[in-house]
């Protein structure tokens, strides 16, 4: 029986020691803990921090859009990017057939073949 009763003694003081020396390796670790944890709350800090800005700039881009939609100034954008896309087509057809006439009016410099 008192072999049993020291077995228990000393079951008991191991566990104390081990939970002594698991307490002191958590202090040891635990400013490394918090600091990690420091640097994590931060860094996501940071993030939202960047996402609320891109968020607000996107919606004042968006919101100058619907402006100018709404005044007519996108249309007529739009309007006058139609108008001068068709004047400089227009102006390159006249110039390839102003081309084509001259080139034709041209004297041929190859002989007709004589039948």
């Amino acid at each position: 029986m008192l072999t049993r009763l020291i077995s228990c003694i000393v079951l008991v003081l191991l566990a104390s020691l081990s939970c002594v020396l698991a307490a002191k390796e958590h202090k040891r670790m635990s400013p490394k803990a918090e600091e990690a944890s420091k640097i994590a709350r931060q860094t996501e800090a940071e993030q939202l921090e960047k996402a609320r800005k891109a968020a607000n700039a996107t919606q004042a881009r968006e919101q100058a859009v619907l402006e100018r939609q709404q005044s007519g100034e996108w249309q007529e954008d739009q309007r006058e990017k139609a108008q001068r896309q068709f004047n400089e087509r227009e102006s390159r057809e006249s110039k390839y057939l102003k081309e084509a006439r001259e080139a034709a009016a041209q004297e041929r410099k190859i002989p007709k073949p004589q039948s």
